[in-house]
């Protein structure tokens, strides 16, 4: 059976006690604090005691969805040697704690982008949207015009070297799509942004630990069949992570929804994670901020996230049953 996780900070906070009552026990972690001492974030000791202390409090650390610093290696560039240093280790750590799944992306210089965190949706809950028509006159970044060519063959290099290291492990790889799926965005590339992207990095080595994060949210921006692309990847045993969310609009120009309102079909999602026999995780990812919440993390509010994981439930239970006890 699929189970249901939310990603929590690496310090107990209400959050932790509240997906809880939602029934929710599995984990994507965040990097541990620096505690100021000689331990790196991803050395470990940090590592180990995030785990820990999640055990502890009666959850389990599925997935990582955080990386040390690797933008000299997304863009090639000096001091790439050191940051692939870094990764080495924390998926070497990773193996040794028994955390299976590292959820990470390609996207140089900037992670996720929007335009706006504060567009009214439903009942004037608070969404995030992007707008390529505000972009498309931005300045470059201090990187200039970084091609897609080069971000392929640094790609290429990026997983010829850390494949094994995560191969060794035992460390799943779960790539996450450009968001927004568009390029290039400020002069600079975006390679991970089409089904057919994805296929060419599952081509590139044929190992069970190099997947896909299939993020919902991106794919139905990418393909008008995510339940399709679904069962494409997941028949490959692939698929190693899913953010469960939705949009509306294009790669141009998109606002994100509630999860029941987007453009996606979430129950045949679901039916075709069953199908495929997925029982890695999902979490929910982005959600409105509700009135009685604050929009200091958009897309990440308390109230927004436990609607999101009633339906979800309801979802899985339509599809899968009753989760025996």
């Amino acid at each position: 059976m699929i189970q249901i996780a939310e990603i929590l900070p690496p310090e107990p906070s209400g959050l932790w006690r509240l997906v809880q009552q939602a029934g929710v026990f599995h984990v994507v972690g965040r990097m541990p604090n620096d505690d100021g001492g000689a331990d790196r974030p991803w050395d470990f000791m940090p590592l180990m005691r995030m785990k820990k202390h999640l055990e502890d409090a009666g959850f389990e650390l599925s997935v990582m969805e955080a990386t040390p610093p690797m933008d000299k290696i997304r863009l090639g560039l000096p001091g790439q040697e050191e940051e692939y240093e870094w990764l080495s280790t924390m998926i070497t750590n990773m193996g040794a704690l028994g955390i299976p799944v590292l959820c990470y992306n390609f996207m140089a210089h900037y992670n996720w982008m929007r335009t706006s965190t504060t567009i009214p949706g439903r009942g004037g809950a608070l969404v995030t949207g992007y707008d390529n028509a505000v972009m498309k006159d931005a300045p470059l970044t201090q990187y200039g015009v970084v091609t897609e060519e080069r971000l392929w063959q640094n790609f290429e290099t990026f997983l010829k070297r850390i494949l094994p290291v995560a191969e060794k492990a035992k460390v799943k790889l779960a790539l996450h799509p450009d968001d927004p799926p568009l390029s290039p965005i400020r002069g600079i590339g975006r390679i991970i942004r089409s089904v057919e992207a994805f296929q060419r990095v599952l081509d590139m080595a044929e190992s069970e630990y190099n997947g896909l994060t299939l993020c919902q949210g991106n794919f139905t921006l990418m393909t008008d069949d995510v339940p399709g692309t679904i069962r494409h990847f997941g028949n490959q045993k692939r698929i190693h992570f899913v953010h469960f969310r939705d949009v509306k609009g294009t790669p141009e120009h998109f606002t994100e929804t509630f999860h029941e309102e987007g453009k996606t079909d979430m129950l045949a999602c679901m039916k075709v994670y069953k199908e495929i026999g997925f029982e890695g995780v999902l979490r929910p990812d982005h959600v409105p901020t509700m009135e009685g919440d604050v929009n200091d993390t958009p897309g990440y509010s308390s109230i927004g996230r436990l609607l999101a994981i009633g339906y979800i439930v309801g979802l899985r239970e339509a599809v899968y049953g009753r989760p025996n006890k």
